[in-house]
């Protein structure tokens, strides 16, 4: 349905804005209300199954334990996989500093380059973090 309502926006000469810091606070915070009311099993389900209620294309959200076992992501090759070593294109490992937070601070932002889903190519990223009991979801914003 949103992909109807951005082509008729287009149709009529106005886009839709890109996500921002603020769709990616409040992405992760509705992750959040969600592991607490049902639980990390079920965010996890509707993560992987591409609910369009956690994933808006660019957008979306993810989820990693806190040794940094992916446990739930859009790119269902990611789960169960510990890809903290792995660096970005710049050679930063990103999912190092990412669990840094959610450790210690329990939420902040951690800036990356990554390949954007909608695409293909490697852009910058900035991701929120935020720490729910146990696990770490993530939700991103590319820069364009």
């Amino acid at each position: 349905m949103r992909a109807l309502i951005g082509m008729a926006w287009m149709v009529w000469g106005v886009a839709l804005a890109a996500p921002n810091e603020k769709d990616a606070v409040a992405l992760t915070e509705k992750g959040a209300q969600y592991v607490r009311a049902h639980g990390k099993a079920e965010m996890a389900a509707r993560i992987n199954s591409k609910d369009p209620d956690f994933n808006q294309g660019a957008l979306y959200l993810a989820m990693r334990d806190l040794n940094g076992i992916t446990l739930a992501h859009p790119t269902t090759a990611l789960i169960g996989k510990n890809l903290l070593d792995v660096p970005d294109a710049d050679g930063k490992l990103f999912r190092q500093e990412m669990l840094a937070l959610a450790r210690g601070p329990g939420r902040g932002w951690v800036d990356y380059k990554f390949r954007n889903p909608e695409t293909g190519k490697v852009e910058a990223k900035r991701t929120y973090v935020l720490r729910v009991d146990d696990v770490a979801l993530e939700a991103g914003i590319y820069k364009h």
